[in-house]
């Protein structure tokens, strides 16, 4: 089996978009005390279900983006889409609620929008 690159320019940002979530993802899963330390958490004394949950939810991000990457359907990049962007709303609702307007807040925010838009705008018919 080979790896398909797409050779659409809409399905290549889409492409590109997943490759990042799995990496992002990748990160998440073998280094969470750092990823944690960035998120700014201070990581002191983590019991190992702790670290657990992280690195599923991290687990979770690589098999989102990879699926899009290996099946090439756009239902897939639709759902990656619609997941990052989720958290993205969430990252929105903090915001107002938790008065997250923060610069690290706002960047990580800002790199969640641009990783759901390339998948939405292709599923969507945009790009």
């Amino acid at each position: 089996m080979e790896l398909y690159f797409p050779t659409e320019f809409g399905e290549q940002l889409a492409f590109v978009g997943a490759s990042a979530t799995v990496l992002l993802g990748l990160l998440i899963l073998l280094l969470p005390g750092s990823v944690l330390r960035l998120a700014a958490f201070q990581v002191g004394e983590v019991r190992p279900e702790g670290y657990g949950s992280v690195r599923a939810a991290g687990a979770q991000y690589t098999a989102l983006g990879l699926l899009p990457i290996l099946l090439a359907q756009d239902w897939f990049y639709m759902a990656l889409g619609i997941a990052v962007g989720a958290g993205a709303f969430g990252r929105l609702v903090s915001f107002v609620f938790d008065r997250g307007l923060t610069v690290r807040n706002v960047s990580i925010f800002l790199l969640q929008v641009v990783l759901a838009a390339g998948p939405l705008a292709y599923a969507f018919g945009y790009l």
